[in-house]
């Protein structure tokens, strides 16, 4: 198999060009959305970004595997995040019958 020619390889630009797109588009999401949901989809998209780019630095300028180390970290703290925000989401939805950000103003009542 022939050696790719070094233009056409993936260098640490290119995962952090992936990564800020990630983020840009989880920060849109987040101020876009009036959903509960639409924003938690958002925050899991910020925070895999996150983790792409603790993978890439650790990759290219350290060598190890602590980036790696650190994005299950990360896997293990969205994961819990969304089961604790889909049990809110539930509750909320059962109390204010809507789930629309703007028009549940407070958790009291």
């Amino acid at each position: 198999m022939a050696e790719l020619a070094p233009a056409f390889q993936i260098g640490l630009v290119h995962y952090l060009t992936v990564g800020a797109v990630l983020f840009g588009l989880g920060l849109l999401t987040i101020m876009t959305r009036r959903n509960a949901v639409g924003v938690l989809l958002g925050v899991e998209l910020i925070l895999n970004a996150a983790g792409l780019n603790f993978v890439a630095f650790s990759y290219y300028i350290a060598g190890g595997i602590a980036g790696q180390v650190f994005t299950v970290f990360i896997i293990i703290l969205a994961a819990s995040e969304a089961a604790i925000a889909l049990a809110i989401v539930l509750q909320v939805y059962r109390h204010h019958r809507t789930i629309v950000a703007d028009e549940v103003s407070g958790l009291k009542d």
